[in-house]
């Protein structure tokens, strides 16, 4: 009887809290850092979700345009960027990082001194690479996700499906071309780390080691959605087994990206196979040709509803705990 009252009185099976100093209510409290599209956008998913909670969007001028926005949907906003979350009034239990490669190395830091769960949408390489398509695990083992960058997300999981039917491929090809106005500054100034970082999700899905990747825009695919590339070197190709894996992945990612869309049937080429892809956006506030930013969002939402269950599951769990312990205790 002592024993049980003191495990009653233990923080474990408190009144519970999340790290962050917020009581759990079902919906997890996000913070946005990073102000322009890309961030103004997941802004507008976040406050659609269930799951999720927006409670402050943090960047560096108060007067861009995704502050005004933010604003405008009375979200509160700060220009303090990442040391907004230091402050004690703020809590979060997520924080979309929608910066730079270069600026996340030292978010990640402060995100993890601060016990904070980080989604990267920078090509830094720093978190742990997922793509919801092909399992979550990561989001259970890892307090930092990396969403890899747009091509990763679009090309991964038919690259995989490609992997799974045709075992024995050299060499892999993927070309992303986007309309010119749906690449940001911070995509520019990180190229040489998009293509690290595209390579390496590849690579983690796919064991293949010989990738090709390139990203690539032009006036005359301006206001046209993603369209993505894919080539796989090898022989004795079944293309009728090889389509109906990509039609099953297909149907995977548009769970949570309705415009991922084949691009008819795989065809085969001197040394290989290629299949193509097109991406459009659901049109919260990038255009619906803006696939490629349009993906990556809606993979981190993704990421950040999963993590978001998994806390649920487990506040359940440990107030089930307690109940039962309660009625122990009052039958003793």
């Amino acid at each position: 009887m002592q024993f049980i009252t003191s495990v009653l009185k233990d923080d474990i099976f408190a009144d519970k809290k999340h790290k962050s100093g917020s009581e759990f209510s079902g919906r997890l409290r996000v913070g946005i850092l990073g102000t322009g599209k890309i961030g103004t956008d997941l802004l507008l998913k976040v406050k659609r979700s269930a799951w999720l909670e927006p409670v402050i969007f943090a960047g560096r001028n108060l007067q861009s345009a995704g502050m005004q926005y933010a604003q405008g949907l009375g979200i509160p906003v700060s220009d303090k960027g990442i040391n907004t979350f230091f402050a004690p009034n703020i809590h979060c239990d997520i924080v979309f990082d929608a910066t730079s490669a270069a600026d996340h190395v030292a978010h990640a830091q402060c995100l993890d001194q601060l016990g904070i769960f980080a989604i990267d949408l920078t090509p830094s390489q720093i978190g742990e690479c997922c793509v919801p398509a092909l399992g979550m695990n990561e989001v259970l083992e890892n307090k930092n996700i990396s969403m890899i960058s747009c091509g990763g997300q679009s090309s991964i999981p038919l690259a995989q499906a490609l992997v799974k039917v045709i075992p024995n491929i050299q060499q892999l090809s993927v070309t992303s071309l986007v309309s010119p106005d749906s690449i940001g500054p911070a995509t520019l100034a990180n190229i040489e780390e998009y293509y690290r970082n595209t390579r390496s999700g590849l690579y983690k899905y796919t064991g293949i080691e010989s990738i090709e990747v390139a990203l690539l825009s032009n006036e005359a695919h301006a206001g046209k959605p993603m369209l993505n590339r894919i080539c796989a070197y090898a022989d004795n190709i079944d293309l009728a087994k090889l389509q109906l894996a990509l039609n099953e992945m297909e149907q995977r990612v548009q769970t949570y990206v309705p415009g991922y869309q084949l691009q008819g049937s795989p065809k085969l080429i001197d040394g290989g196979v290629q299949i193509e892809l097109i991406v459009e956006g659901v049109g919260d506030y990038l255009p619906t040709y803006a696939g490629n930013l349009d993906i990556i969002n809606c993979a981190a939402i993704a990421v950040a509803e999963q993590y978001a269950k998994v806390r649920l599951i487990e506040c359940n769990c440990q107030k089930q705990t307690q109940d039962d312990l309660r009625t122990l205790v009052e039958e003793c």
